[in-house]
This record gives structure tokens, sequence and C-alpha cells, in this order.
């Protein structure tokens, strides 16, 4: 993938308030397994998608992660509630300060489950 896009998609600025907030890898016990992927082609490949509204099946090769391992990476990363902090520390000082580009913020309102009976 072009360094052009990837910067783009996640600066350096939000992958530093981003990076922190992932859950760490956690190889298996008994071994096997495919190999750790590099987390930030992840997080820029699961912006890409959710930025553009490209379905998972079609992330293009470029970025260097298969579709299903994005995919599965954004749900766990959902139920971790990673998007819900992420915006949190988006939205402290540094943006009240001008110092992010809001227009790298991206908040998926899918991933945010509404309550029973609320609209």
């Amino acid at each position: 993938m072009g360094v052009g896009l990837s910067k783009r998609l996640v600066s350096d600025e939000l992958w530093s308030l981003a990076a922190p907030l992932l859950p760490s890898f956690a190889s298996r016990p008994q071994g096997g397994g495919t190999a750790p992927v590099d987390e930030r082609a992840v997080f820029t490949a699961v912006v890409y998608v959710l930025a553009s509204g490209c379905a998972w099946r079609h992330l293009p090769e470029t970025f260097g992660v298969s579709p299903a391992t994005a995919h599965r990476r954004f749900s766990a990363w959902t139920r971790d509630g990673l998007w819900r902090r992420l915006h949190r520390v988006v939205s402290d000082d540094p943006g009240v300060r001008g110092e992010v580009d809001w227009t790298a913020v991206i908040v998926d309102a899918a991933s945010v489950r509404v309550e029973k009976g609320r609209h």
C-alpha cells in the first residue's frame, strides 16, 4: 500500500493515540496458528473499511492484511471497547488545542448498539 494513503488514513498522531489502547497479541500456548501481523497495518485496513464503506471481503490486498484478519480484529476491538476509548482519548486535550486532525477520527455507528426501545 502506498505510504501516502496509509498516512492519510492513520496519521502518526492518530496511531500514537490508538496503539496503546489496542489489546496485546497473545500467542497460543500450544503453538501453531498464524504469525502475528503488523498492528498498524491491521488498524489502517479497518479504518479504510470503516471510512470507505467497502465490504470486508473487498479489502485491497495492498494493505497486507487478509479481510478475515481485519474483520476478526475489528470485532475483537469492538467487543473490547476500543472505539469508545479511542474517541475519549482523541476528544481530550489534543483535540481542544487543535493538535488532532478531526478528519482522521472515525466512529462507526454500527459498533455501538442502541438500547432496546431507544432510537
